[in-house]
Parts: structure tokens; C-alpha cells; sequence
């Protein structure tokens, strides 16, 4: 089997990272994913990944930047998670970001890409619960971070609600979408299909469920 590409995953242990970690490892590239716990180790190892130890949170930039440095492309699909509160959302939404791209930028790694959410492009409603509130900041200042580096080709993805319905590997993509549920099977395809079209470089995507072929649908998304 010949190896494409090498693609480094922070929050590799996540939900969406795993079943990422399992389809680009399946198609031949080689993947890692960095993790907080080496109890996660054997998560990755199942799916074809390679576990890296290496928590974002107390970790520096050259830490991470060494991890970084045979990689082609790196994801950033790490987040707080429920049950996190709003000191979190920031340390991990919107700072672990920013580091994670400073050690992709040190390492001299240009494809990026960042799984963000529907909403982070304004302020949250009135009355939006205060923590969803924070993770929605969290998201949209991460988000503007990484638009202002031009040293990376980066794509950010916005999924809708987030399910684990089965994947049917159709979606609706697009720089506006309405709001709507999405599979982690369909997220996951998604970020594998951007992964091979550089021309989504400086896109923000949003995607729900539709009715488009993955693969058209990041292609659709490479020519706009």
C-alpha cells in the first residue's frame, strides 16, 4: 500500500478524529492522532492511527511543533467536550487552536484544517446557555486566528448538530447552509475528502445533511 500523505489530528481520540483516523488510514495515508491519555492508545491503534501523548493544554509550541514535523497536513479537531465548563472552552476551543497552528507554522506545515461550529461567526443569542455561549467564542476566535496566518492553507468546517446516525455520505456543503443535523460519519468524510482538494484553501465551509455526493460536494467547494 502506498502512502499518500502523512496528517497529524489534534483531539485525536474525539469522536469525529477516530472515524477520520479509520478512513484515511483505510484509502493508504498515514495518520496520528495526539491524544491527553496514553489509556486512549489502544482507541487509536484499533482504527490504523498512530497515538501521540502530548496534552495541548500544558504542551508547547516547539512540543508539538516536533510531532508536526514529517506531516503534510494537520487537523484540529480537539474540543472541551461536554461537561466542560467555560474556562475550558477557551483553553481548549480557542488557545489549543492557536498553538496547534503556531507548531504547524513552526513545523513548516501548510495544509490545515479545523472543525468549528454553525454560529461561531456572530455573537450568540440572547439567552443561549453562558457555556455553549463561550464555546461559540471560543470557535469564532480560533476561527479568525486562523484566517489571519497566511502561512497556512486553511480550510475551516462548520458542521451543524452532530449526530450517530449513520452516514450516508451525501451533504449539503457550502458558505451558507442553514442550520441542520449531520452524522460524525459525514463530518469525518467530509474532512478526509478536503484533506485532497487544496483548492478549498482560505474556505469556510457549513455542512448538514444533503443530498450531494461527498467527493462532488469538496470538489463543488475546491472551485468556488
Amino acid at each position: 500500500m502506498v502512502v499518500t500523505m502523512r496528517i497529524i489530528i489534534a483531539g485525536g481520540h474525539g469522536q469525529v478524529a477516530l472515524r477520520l483516523e479509520q478512513l484515511v488510514a483505510a484509502r493508504g495515508d498515514e495518520v496520528a492522532g495526539i491524544i491527553r491519555t496514553s489509556t486512549q492508545v489502544g482507541d487509536l491503534l484499533a482504527v490504523g492511527a498512530e497515538p501521540i501523548v502530548c496534552d495541548l493544554e500544558s504542551a508547547s509550541v516547539t512540543d508539538i511543533a516536533k510531532h508536526l514535523e514529517t506531516a503534510d497536513a494537520a487537523v484540529f479537531a480537539a474540543g472541551a467536550g461536554p461537561g466542560s465548563g467555560s474556562d475550558r472552552k477557551d483553553s481548549v476551543d480557542r488557545a489549543a487552536a492557536a498553538l496547534f497552528a503556531d507548531a504547524a507554522e513552526q513545523a513548516g506545515v501548510r495544509r490545515f484544517l479545523i472543525v468549528s461550529a454553525m454560529g461561531a461567526d456572530r455573537d450568540p443569542p440572547e439567552g443561549t446557555d453562558p457555556v455553549f455561549a463561550a464555546y461559540l467564542r471560543a470557535k469564532g476566535a480560533a476561527d479568525a486566528d486562523i484566517r489571519s496566518r497566511p502561512g497556512l492553507e486553511w480550510t475551516i468546517l462548520r458542521p451543524g448538530r452532530l449526530t450517530n446516525k449513520p452516514g450516508t455520505g451525501r451533504v449539503t456543503l457550502g458558505e451558507s447552509t442553514g442550520r441542520g443535523d449531520v452524522p460524525r460519519d459525514d463530518v469525518a468524510a467530509v474532512l478526509a475528502a478536503l484533506l485532497t482538494e487544496p483548492g478549498t484553501a482560505g474556505a469556510t465551509v457549513e455542512l448538514i445533511d444533503g443530498d450531494t455526493p461527498i467527493a462532488e460536494a469538496a470538489k463543488a467547494a475546491a472551485q468556488r
